[in-house]
């Protein structure tokens, strides 16, 4: 038996790397049923992102919770599988190149016509149609082309991120457009196609950025929300970077002078109201730098909480996973996989209240499931064998 919020619904992925695996890991999270479809012989490539001789830490987290088939789509038996198992299914999720899935003979149209309910969910790069549609895609091309990048870095400095931001906020993307069709398929009886990409997900992301300029025609750069919303970084005299945000609230600000010792500059006319301190802040900036240098990060994390000051270590991940909150919250999971042994992932985002909680699954071994699921569409083991052999399925 099934648990969770979507313990009845089923999806099939057909994606690499991280946009479609995310968005179907987040609905397997909710206790989905998710079928992933690899291509022979070696699966998804991001199963080798990292050296491990399973599965890279990257491909685990974000395939948890699901069933491998490799399945030839090249092949006509392959497709038909595919086709087979759609046809009994409620989501279908693909991030081919746009026209790929048409070509397969897994395109909309053509599966929409054996599952009037089905809720059909591609992502792309730039979009499926239009100038770029044709172009390849990676995370770094969406956070620099949506402008996300410009945000992130300093331009005549500029620098990539250290995570798949782009990707994930897509992925994201696709799991809540799912979920609205799958919404709206009780509502009118059938379901309908969701569509995003990297470009469209991340501008949307930020689009409270872009809404600035829309409005002023400022081009907003790294420190342009970090001015408005009153937020420092700062060393400790042990090394050890810690982080403020004031927000707009007066009182923070107060607050924040009166935990550092200095009330003097409330009186500063450079700082003496929110614009003066926006327009003033790389002077502000050097002012409170080298008063956290006189203390260590401990000391003034606990004068700034003593005072409501909104403030926090700023963590490497080895601190972040060290800390008591996230053991409190019971945030990292334990699972175990017969060949691997115990692996540890980051929960979910999100708790329910009244509904049961499914428990994690290990993430599949590469064809790991394919007898499993081509047994429950009729296959016998000769038949599978016989797949095998021609090279259609691997099974492992």
């Amino acid at each position: 038996m099934r648990t969770g919020a979507l313990a009845d619904i089923t999806v099939i992925e057909c994606s690499t790397f991280v946009t479609g695996p995310y968005a179907a890991a987040l609905l397997g999270d909710l206790g989905a049923r998710v079928i992933k479809i690899e291509s022979p012989p070696d699966g998804d490539p991001y199963r080798y992102f990292a050296s491990d001789p399973f599965f890279s830490p990257n491909f685990a987290h974000l395939n948890r919770n699901k069933e491998s088939l490799v399945l030839d789509l090249k092949a006509k038996k392959g497709r038909g599988i595919c086709a087979e198992l759609v046809r009994r299914a409620d989501v279908f999720v693909e991030n081919f190149r746009p026209g790929t899935a048409e070509r397969l003979g897994l395109g909309y149209e053509t599966l929409r016509s054996k599952n009037r309910g089905l809720v059909y969910c591609s992502i792309s790069a730039f979009g499926q149609t239009g100038p770029y549609a044709d172009k390849p895609g990676f995370d770094t091309l969406g956070q620099a082309m949506s402008g996300l990048l410009s945000v992130l870095t300093d331009i005549d400095e500029p620098k990539v991120m250290g995570i798949a931001l782009s990707d994930y906020v897509t992925g994201l993307s696709a799991g809540y457009g799912i979920l609205g069709a799958l919404l709206a398929r009780q509502k009118r009886g059938e379901g309908s196609r969701v569509e995003t990409s990297l470009l469209q997900s991340t501008l949307s992301f930020i689009g409270e950025t872009a809404a600035g300029y829309l409005r002023t025609g400022e081009i907003p750069n790294r420190l342009a929300r970090v001015k408005n919303a009153h937020a420092f970084a700062f060393l400790a005299k042990d090394r050890l970077p810690l982080v403020i945000h004031c927000s707009v609230p007066e009182k923070f600000w107060r607050a924040l002078l009166r935990a550092v010792g200095r009330v003097d500059l409330a009186e500063d006319k450079r700082f003496k109201t929110r614009e003066d301190r926006r327009k003033n802040y790389a002077e502000l900036q050097d002012e409170l730098s080298s008063t956290f240098a006189i203390g260590t990060r401990d000391e003034w994390l606990k004068r700034l909480e003593e005072n409501d000051v909104p403030a926090g270590p700023l963590y490497n991940m080895a601190e972040v996973l060290a800390d008591p909150q996230i053991g409190h919250l019971g945030l990292i999971e334990e699972v175990q996989h017969p060949k691997v042994g115990t692996l540890k992932f980051v929960g979910s985002a999100v708790n329910y209240t009244g509904l049961p909680r499914k428990k994690a699954g290990p993430p599949p071994l590469l064809g790991e499931h394919a007898r499993k699921i081509l047994a429950e569409l009729g296959y016998s083991e000769g038949q599978v064998k016989e797949l095998e052999n021609k090279g259609t399925v691997k099974a492992s």
